[in-house]
Parts: structure tokens; sequence; C-alpha cells
């Protein structure tokens, strides 16, 4: 199963739009954001597709926003960390700025541990877990975003160009 992954869009639509269109070509069947959304436009390009994300500190998660999920019918997590079970694979999400996201890691029991929050890609394991970060789609040197293969762990970055 193929996934991309995605964080800090902070509501720039069109390095978004970027992204998904490299997600389409490369057959993601799955998206992860793992926070600092933006609001209502972005969530709206995500309406239809197979997708989870997590709120970031700089989201509202106010009653209208969660309401207006409803309406397009996509779910807001239900927990912190969002734990999915995808492809076999047991995954954990963050944005990376909760209450125990840096003992995760030793504490959880996952395959994969996916956050967003520091702007920076990260391709590291602690023991047995690996922990990804896609980069940013906003506020980024260079934008990016990951596709994880889950069936062979590859994992490849990719660099989003708006023009």
């Amino acid at each position: 199963m193929l996934i991309g992954l995605c964080s800090d869009t902070h509501g720039d639509i069109e390095p978004l739009r970027a992204a998904l269109a490299i997600f389409g070509r490369c057959g993601v069947e799955y998206i992860i954001h793992c926070g600092d959304v933006g609001g209502p436009a972005i969530f709206d390009e995500f309406v239809g597709r197979s997708f989870s994300f997590v709120w970031g500190n700089t989201d509202s998660a106010d009653a209208a926003t969660r309401a207006y999920l409803r309406t397009v019918n996509l779910d807001e997590p239900s927990e912190v960390p969002l734990r999915l079970e995808l492809g076999g694979k047991r995954i954990a999400v963050y944005h990376g700025h909760e209450r125990g996201f840096d003992t995760a890691a030793e504490k959880l029991n996952v395959d994969y541990i996916f956050h967003g929050h520091s702007h920076l890609q990260r391709d590291d394991h602690l023991g047995l877990v690996r922990i990804v970060n896609p980069g940013a789609l906003h506020r980024a040197r260079v934008k990016t975003v990951a596709t994880l293969d889950l069936a062979t762990d590859d994992l490849i970055f990719h660099e989003i160009e708006v023009l």
C-alpha cells in the first residue's frame, strides 16, 4: 500500500494542490496530513479521498470547524496520537507539539510514527520504530511531501514546485 504524507500547509493551497498531483501520479492510496492544516479550503481538497489528519498547534478545532468537517464527510481525529492500521502496519500520527510525543517511540507498540511541526524532513529509526516527518508545504525553504510504500518500506521525499 502506497501512502502519501504531508504536513504544515497552514492554508497554503497551491503547494497542496501540487502535492496532490504528485500523489496522484505516484498512485497513492491513502493520504495522512500531520497537522497545521489551515482551514476549510485545505480540507476541501481531501473530500472524496482516503484521508486522515491530526490537529496542529495552529489549527482551530472549534465547533464551527468540526461542523464543517461533518458536512463534507471528513472524520476528525478521535485521539492523540491518531492510531491507524494500514497495509498491515501500525501507525501513530502526531503533529509534533503534543505531550508525550518525545517519548512515543519508546512507549507505543507501532511500526511508524508520522509527524510534522518542525517544517523539516525527518527519517529516523528508534529501535524498531521508523519516525518520518514529510517536511512542510508552507514556510519551508524547500517544500516537500513524502510517499511511503508500506509493503517495501521505501520512503521517497518529493520537492514541491509552485509557480
